[in-house]
């Protein structure tokens, strides 16, 4: 806790800025050399200060190149006394992002990893491999640190494996959402070694889907450095994750007591295992891992769970058969029956899908988006209550009307059969796809084929009577109890996203998708009670009636989506950035200069609820598309435009900004290489973050670059674009470009944009940019800075 306070203390840890390259750096020396002067003899402790400069492409966000350098890592070797061949790696970052303090992201790793190696460090016993300790200082800037030290540092050759200890949110339990890749042995040992597992292959297998739009470090060990590892991030209240709030006192001490008795318990038995030494030797196989409410974790290789699997399947088509089958000469007619349930089964859902999605897409439409974003039980009031009744009264229809005379024992029977096969042939689709998350399917076909083999007498005798009843739902608790368990995981790890998902996307349909597709799984085995029971006429009532006022209420505004309590903020996140622009031509000349504060909402809303308290960012403020520069001609600090559209991001004019230490961009030279290339080559020197966009004009080709491995890797929409940061006392940036051109281009072979972003220091934030931030909502996490944007033809 102490440490943590104390990192916290000193404020935004920009990467470039005096807090992170010297005060942050000064403070984890000073304890690990305290540290140092404690341990026992029985231990050997080496630090070093590494400032590397690299590049690399990385194709998250639709692809780009970065660039560092001088950045900063801290690094702590502890081995025993006569040194280790092979060593663990423990990795956290001091870094933060502009603007926050980043306790959680990633200030209390920090902290537990001092104190892990502190108590390390002070035991008598010694280890058998070493523990390195990388306090990385260059996280926030995509990765670029951990980068740095798995390609540069000398010690990065002996380590065989890693924890990577990250935040998607503010304390909570910790969760092991990656490993690997292959090596099931690491999953082995968080298992055997971990006093609090929390551990999911179904968040591992969202995660690396891409559909949540983060990265860590996990990624650059995996695929610069050849390691296997385990990812572990702290999901709870991801509302306040990168904003203002995220501060050391909203950790629980409980949480940070949690993580390190996981790390410290999986680090050491890593550091005293055979296996880490001969990793290489049991790389091969997945594994299939999920803790079971927190109290273990079950794990076993994906090549057995692919063999359990496909007996569940095999043995559920075989009781569907035997079903089927019984008597022969009706079985035509019985097989009609199942696949009529099946198909009106299958049909309920796709219509409870449509029909919810329809209800998101109008409370989007009216402008109500993110209504349940503070209260979350408004999207269960609004699109699960929807969700359950769109079910029944389909079933009920159908009951009514298809199956009028047809008794009720039996459509009970065949809509349970109708449930199991769905769930078989989805438990057999996936194991073939090779994804590990079809254990899920395995509980919602043995424990419901084991329920109905037990209780099937008792059915046929008496129907669905009180101990039928009983026994049906004991039978069901395991997988329905799981469920639950998962899907609140989700929903904790999935919803404050939604609020810095970008504008592209309705968040009403997405988290409305996520409500439908948990309805229908819980309901799964519970559609055949609405066949054995005589009315659901009362519930669908209900339901309705809850369904109707919370649309009336949402469509009222009364849920106001964001949230300024100081104790669980729920904020909007804005981004302001005061601009210079100027597009250049051809001979140099200035064509065009502009500058105003362009204005981004990182959710659907946009600045809807904004207009209100500042009526200058209006509709009539929206930012136009340069459509001949690249980018559109703005200055985006990270390539992600594809998840904004124009018509959600403004532009409001203001006054010229005369940063104190201005950008120089220089052409050094022109050179003609063979193949009719031309080989363009610049020097750059201006603040610690900025971002190069380069546009081939029209028959044109970039074909090589000095940036990553050489080949150029282009963004989504064909611009590419280069990320650059640096830490203190960095040489000017030097960087070529090669491009194949047509022998005739007069209006220039490639359109080339520099802009500088000013997080830190006096150039930061200009005097009309403080006053517009001061007027924001308390309910809004604004976050500001100046930049300017530069444009010429060469």
């Amino acid at each position: 806790r102490g440490y943590l306070d104390n990192i916290t203390a000193i404020g935004p840890r920009t990467v470039g800025s005096p807090e992170n390259e010297v005060l942050a750096v000064n403070y984890l020396l000073e304890q690990i050399r305290g540290i140092e002067r404690e341990s026992t003899d029985a231990h050997k402790i080496s630090v070093d200060i590494q400032r590397p400069t690299g590049s690399f492409s990385i194709d998250f966000l639709g692809g780009f190149t970065s660039y560092y350098a001088n950045i900063t890592n801290v690094v702590v070797k502890l081995e025993p006394r006569n040194g280790a061949e092979h060593a663990v790696l423990s990795n956290c970052h001091f870094d933060s992002v502009p603007n926050t303090p980043g306790a959680s992201d990633d200030a209390v790793s920090c902290a537990v990893m001092l104190e892990i190696l502190n108590t390390l460090s002070k035991s008598s016993e010694s280890l058998q491999h070493a523990v390195i300790f990388l306090f990385n200082g260059a996280e926030e800037n995509i990765l670029q640190a951990s980068h740095g030290f798995i390609t540069q540092h000398e010690w990065a050759k002996s380590i065989r494996a890693f924890i990577n200890l990250e935040a998607a949110g503010v304390g909570g339990k910790e969760l092991v959402f990656q490993t690997g890749p292959e090596n099931p042995w690491l999953v082995q040992a968080y298992v055997v070694a971990a006093k609090h597992p929390f551990a999911s292959v179904v968040a591992q297998e969202i995660f690396q889907s891409g559909i949540i739009p983060a990265d860590t470090d996990f990624r650059i060990y995996r695929d610069f450095g050849n390691v296997p590892g385990i990812d572990l991030a702290f999901i709870e209240n991801g509302y306040i994750y990168h904003t203002e709030y995220d501060t050391s006192d909203r950790i629980l001490t409980d949480s940070i007591q949690r993580a390190g008795d996981n790390i410290l318990a999986v680090l050491k038995y890593l550091a005293t295992s055979e296996k880490l030494a001969k990793s290489f030797e049991y790389r091969h196989g997945n594994v299939v891992f999920f803790d079971i409410l927190g109290l273990f974790v079950l794990a076993y290789p994906a090549r057995v769970g692919t063999i359990m699997n496909y007996i569940t399947a095999a043995i559920a088509f075989f009781y569907l058969s035997k079903k089927v089958l019984q008597p022969k000469p009706r079985a035509v007619h019985n097989l009609k029956k199942l696949l009529t349930a099946f198909s009106l089964t299958l049909t309920s859902w796709v219509c409870t899908l449509v029909a919810v999605l329809m209800v998101a897409m109008f409370v989007s439409f009216i402008g109500r988006a993110l209504s349940w974003y503070t209260h979350f039980y408004v999207s269960v009031s609004l699109y699960g209550t929807a969700a359950a009744a769109k079910l029944i009264l389909v079933h009920m229809l159908a009951k009514k009307f298809f199956y009028k005379n047809v008794n009720e024992q039996y459509l009970g029977d065949v809509f349970f059969d109708a449930s199991l096969m769905i769930w078989s042939i989805a438990l057999a689709v996936m194991t073939q796809m090779g994804l590990c998350s079809a254990f899920i399917c395995t509980l919602w076909v043995a424990f419901p084929l084991l329920t109905k083999l037990m209780i099937h007498k008792e059915f046929s005798k008496k129907g669905a009577t009180i101990k039928f009843i009983v026994m049906y739902m004991l039978g069901m608790f395991v997988p329905y109890l799981y469920m639950l368990y998962l899907s609140w995981t989700v929903f904790e790890m999935f919803t404050p996203v939604m609020g810095r998902s970008g504008s592209e996307i309705p968040p009403d349909m997405v988290l409305a998708g996520f409500i439908v597709i948990f309805t229908m799984i819980l309901s799964s085995y519970f559609i055949n009670f609405i066949y054995l029971v005589k009315s659901t006429k009362t519930t669908l009532v209900t339901l309705t009636t809850v369904f109707v006022v919370t649309l009336i209420l949402v469509c009222s505004g009364i849920f106001f989506p964001y949230s300024s309590d100081a104790a669980n903020p729920k904020p909007k996140r804005v981004f302001l950035q005061h601009t210079n622009r100027r597009f250049h031509d051809l001979d140099g000349n200035v064509v065009k200069s502009d500058s105003g504060i362009w204005i981004n909402g990182f959710d659907y809303n946009g600045i809807s609820h904004i207009t209100p308290h500042v009526p200058e960012i209006n509709d009539t403020i929206r930012t136009p598309c340069e459509e001949q520069a690249p980018f559109c001609g703005l200055p985006w600090i990270l390539p992600v435009h594809f998840m904004f559209r124009f018509v959600k991001n403004w532009y409001l004019p203001a006054p010229e900004i005369l940063p104190r230490s201005p950008i120089q961009f220089k052409l050094l030279s022109k050179k003609l290489m063979p193949w009719n290339s031309v080989r363009l080559s610049f020097e750059v020197s201006g603040p610690s973050h900025m971002s190069l966009y380069v546009r081939p004009r029209a028959g044109s080709a970039l074909s090589r670059w000095s940036l990553g491995d050489g080949m150029p890797v282009a963004s989504l929409g064909g611009d590419y674009f280069v990320f650059y940061s640096r830490g203190l006392h960095a040489a000017p940036w030097h960087f070529w470009v090669e491009l194949t051109a047509p022998e005739k281009h007069s209006d220039g072979i490639v359109s080339l944009a520099i802009a500088a972003h000013y997080f830190f220091g006096e150039d930061q934030k200009s005097p009309q940019l403080y006053a517009l931030l001061e007027r924001f909502p308390k309910w809004t996490f604004s976050s500001g800075w100046s930049c300017t944007y530069d444009l010429f033809v060469f």
